[in-house]
Protein backbone atom coordinates (compact mmCIF):
# COMPACT_ATOMS: atom_id res chain seq x y z
CA UNK A 1 0.00 0.00 0.00
CA UNK A 2 1.15 3.81 -0.99
CA UNK A 3 1.80 6.27 2.25
CA UNK A 4 -1.33 8.45 2.72
CA UNK A 5 -0.54 11.98 4.10
CA UNK A 6 -3.01 13.68 6.29
CA UNK A 7 -2.57 17.45 7.23
CA UNK A 8 -4.42 18.83 9.72
CA UNK A 9 -3.76 22.80 9.95
CA UNK A 10 -5.81 25.41 11.79
CA UNK A 11 -4.70 28.13 14.51
CA UNK A 12 -3.13 27.73 17.47
CA UNK A 13 -5.68 25.99 20.68
CA UNK A 14 -8.31 24.60 18.04
CA UNK A 15 -7.59 21.23 19.01
CA UNK A 16 -5.10 19.86 16.54
CA UNK A 17 -3.69 17.53 18.71
CA UNK A 18 -6.38 15.78 19.86
CA UNK A 19 -7.35 15.35 15.98
CA UNK A 20 -4.02 13.87 15.19
CA UNK A 21 -4.02 11.61 18.42
CA UNK A 22 -7.39 10.48 17.55
CA UNK A 23 -6.20 9.44 13.68
CA UNK A 24 -2.97 8.27 14.70
CA UNK A 25 -4.54 5.55 17.24
CA UNK A 26 -7.37 5.03 14.46
CA UNK A 27 -4.88 4.11 11.86
CA UNK A 28 -2.48 2.36 13.71
CA UNK A 29 -5.33 0.13 14.84
CA UNK A 30 -5.81 -0.73 11.70
CA UNK A 31 -2.31 -2.43 11.31
CA UNK A 32 -0.75 0.94 9.42
CA UNK A 33 2.61 2.14 10.70
CA UNK A 34 2.26 5.84 11.38
CA UNK A 35 4.12 8.51 11.43
CA UNK A 36 2.60 12.14 13.43
CA UNK A 37 4.80 15.35 13.78
CA UNK A 38 3.46 18.99 14.77
CA UNK A 39 5.20 21.94 13.63
CA UNK A 40 3.38 24.72 16.37
CA UNK A 41 4.90 27.79 14.69
CA UNK A 42 3.39 30.57 16.78
CA UNK A 43 0.38 28.50 18.39
CA UNK A 44 0.94 29.94 21.72
CA UNK A 45 -0.26 33.25 20.23
CA UNK A 46 -3.09 32.52 17.55
CA UNK A 47 -0.50 31.45 15.11
CA UNK A 48 -0.73 28.89 12.39
CA UNK A 49 -0.29 25.10 13.79
CA UNK A 50 0.52 22.59 11.03
CA UNK A 51 0.07 18.65 12.02
CA UNK A 52 0.82 15.92 9.50
CA UNK A 53 -0.19 11.88 9.70
CA UNK A 54 1.59 9.71 7.47
CA UNK A 55 0.55 6.17 7.13
CA UNK A 56 0.85 2.83 5.05
CA UNK A 57 2.55 -0.67 5.23
CA UNK A 58 6.31 1.60 6.14
CA UNK A 59 6.63 5.06 6.62
CA UNK A 60 10.10 6.75 6.85
CA UNK A 61 9.32 10.15 7.26
CA UNK A 62 7.02 12.47 9.55
CA UNK A 63 6.89 15.39 6.90
CA UNK A 64 4.29 15.73 4.11
CA UNK A 65 5.65 17.73 0.79
CA UNK A 66 4.14 20.00 -1.64
CA UNK A 67 1.68 18.14 -3.82
CA UNK A 68 1.85 15.09 -1.21
CA UNK A 69 -0.97 15.71 0.47
CA UNK A 70 -4.44 13.51 0.32
CA UNK A 71 -6.59 15.05 3.01
CA UNK A 72 -5.96 18.83 4.14
CA UNK A 73 -8.41 18.95 7.34
CA UNK A 74 -8.34 22.26 8.27
CA UNK A 75 -9.86 24.32 11.51
CA UNK A 76 -10.18 27.61 9.29
CA UNK A 77 -10.73 28.62 6.02
CA UNK A 78 -7.58 30.84 5.34
CA UNK A 79 -5.47 27.86 6.69
CA UNK A 80 -7.04 25.87 4.13
CA UNK A 81 -6.18 27.89 1.35
CA UNK A 82 -2.64 29.03 2.74
CA UNK A 83 -1.99 25.12 2.75
CA UNK A 84 -3.89 24.31 -0.96
CA UNK A 85 -0.19 23.92 -2.71
CA UNK A 86 0.66 20.71 -0.65
CA UNK A 87 -2.72 19.17 -1.69
CA UNK A 88 -2.18 16.38 -4.39
CA UNK A 89 -4.45 16.79 -7.50
CA UNK A 90 -7.21 14.47 -6.47
CA UNK A 91 -7.04 15.35 -2.94
CA UNK A 92 -9.68 16.14 -0.71
CA UNK A 93 -10.08 19.28 1.33
CA UNK A 94 -12.46 18.74 4.35
CA UNK A 95 -12.55 22.46 6.56
CA UNK A 96 -14.44 24.17 9.05
CA UNK A 97 -15.93 27.57 7.53
CA UNK A 98 -15.32 29.25 10.52
CA UNK A 99 -12.96 32.30 9.67
CA UNK A 100 -10.41 33.42 12.48
CA UNK A 101 -8.65 36.87 11.47
CA UNK A 102 -5.26 36.61 10.91
CA UNK A 103 -2.94 39.25 12.97
CA UNK A 104 -2.30 41.84 9.15
CA UNK A 105 -6.55 41.57 9.59
CA UNK A 106 -6.65 42.33 13.19
CA UNK A 107 -3.80 45.37 12.73
CA UNK A 108 -5.74 46.83 9.79
CA UNK A 109 -3.08 45.69 7.25
CA UNK A 110 -4.90 43.69 5.22
CA UNK A 111 -8.64 42.36 4.56
CA UNK A 112 -9.91 38.82 5.23
CA UNK A 113 -10.04 37.20 2.10
CA UNK A 114 -13.89 36.74 0.51
CA UNK A 115 -15.07 34.00 -1.24
CA UNK A 116 -12.21 31.71 -0.54
CA UNK A 117 -14.47 28.05 -0.72
CA UNK A 118 -14.63 29.26 -4.52
CA UNK A 119 -11.75 29.88 -5.03
CA UNK A 120 -10.44 26.89 -4.13
CA UNK A 121 -12.27 25.38 -6.19
CA UNK A 122 -11.67 26.84 -8.88
CA UNK A 123 -8.01 26.01 -8.31
CA UNK A 124 -9.56 22.39 -8.72
CA UNK A 125 -9.37 21.12 -5.66
CA UNK A 126 -12.49 19.08 -3.99
CA UNK A 127 -13.67 21.27 -1.18
CA UNK A 128 -16.23 19.69 1.62
CA UNK A 129 -17.06 22.88 3.70
CA UNK A 130 -18.94 22.61 6.88
CA UNK A 131 -19.88 24.86 9.11
CA UNK A 132 -18.29 23.33 12.04
CA UNK A 133 -18.45 25.78 14.68
CA UNK A 134 -22.20 25.77 14.87
CA UNK A 135 -22.16 21.76 15.15
CA UNK A 136 -19.40 21.93 17.79
CA UNK A 137 -21.81 24.17 19.92
CA UNK A 138 -24.89 22.48 18.71
CA UNK A 139 -22.63 19.38 20.54
CA UNK A 140 -22.52 21.55 23.64
CA UNK A 141 -19.05 23.15 23.32
CA UNK A 142 -17.36 25.16 20.88
CA UNK A 143 -14.04 23.72 21.33
CA UNK A 144 -15.77 20.39 19.87
CA UNK A 145 -14.75 22.17 16.55
CA UNK A 146 -11.91 19.01 15.85
CA UNK A 147 -14.06 16.13 16.48
CA UNK A 148 -16.72 17.75 14.48
CA UNK A 149 -13.85 17.52 11.73
CA UNK A 150 -12.97 14.25 12.07
CA UNK A 151 -16.79 13.36 11.97
CA UNK A 152 -16.78 15.15 8.72
CA UNK A 153 -13.31 13.72 8.00
CA UNK A 154 -14.54 9.77 8.53
CA UNK A 155 -16.60 10.17 5.12
CA UNK A 156 -13.30 9.72 2.94
CA UNK A 157 -12.49 6.56 5.07
CA UNK A 158 -13.69 2.99 4.38
CA UNK A 159 -13.23 2.37 8.41
CA UNK A 160 -16.12 0.96 10.74
CA UNK A 161 -17.60 3.77 13.07
CA UNK A 162 -16.68 0.95 15.65
CA UNK A 163 -13.20 1.78 14.75
CA UNK A 164 -13.58 5.00 15.44
CA UNK A 165 -15.75 4.63 18.50
CA UNK A 166 -12.59 2.94 19.79
CA UNK A 167 -10.18 5.28 19.32
CA UNK A 168 -12.32 8.52 20.94
CA UNK A 169 -12.82 6.55 24.07
CA UNK A 170 -8.55 5.98 24.08
CA UNK A 171 -7.75 9.41 23.26
CA UNK A 172 -10.65 11.60 25.00
CA UNK A 173 -10.71 12.00 28.88
CA UNK A 174 -13.68 9.91 30.17
CA UNK A 175 -15.87 13.14 31.28
CA UNK A 176 -15.32 14.87 27.83
CA UNK A 177 -16.63 11.70 25.67
CA UNK A 178 -20.30 11.78 25.32
CA UNK A 179 -19.73 15.53 23.97
CA UNK A 180 -17.36 14.44 21.60
CA UNK A 181 -18.89 11.65 20.52
CA UNK A 182 -22.07 13.93 19.84
CA UNK A 183 -19.75 16.08 17.89
CA UNK A 184 -18.21 13.20 15.66
CA UNK A 185 -21.77 12.47 14.67
CA UNK A 186 -22.73 15.79 13.84
CA UNK A 187 -20.07 16.17 11.83
CA UNK A 188 -20.28 12.48 10.21
CA UNK A 189 -24.29 13.33 9.76
CA UNK A 190 -24.30 16.82 8.39
CA UNK A 191 -26.02 17.15 5.17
Amino acid sequence: METKNIMIVGVGGQGSLLASKLLGHLLMEQGYDVKVSEVHGMSQRGGSVVTYVRYGERVASPIVDRGEADYIVSFELLEAARWLSFLKPDGQIVTSTQQIDPMPVITGAAAYPENLVEKMRAAGARVDALDCLSLAEQAGSSKAVNLVLMGRLSHYFDLPDEAWQRSLEATVPPKFLELNRRAFALGKNAQ
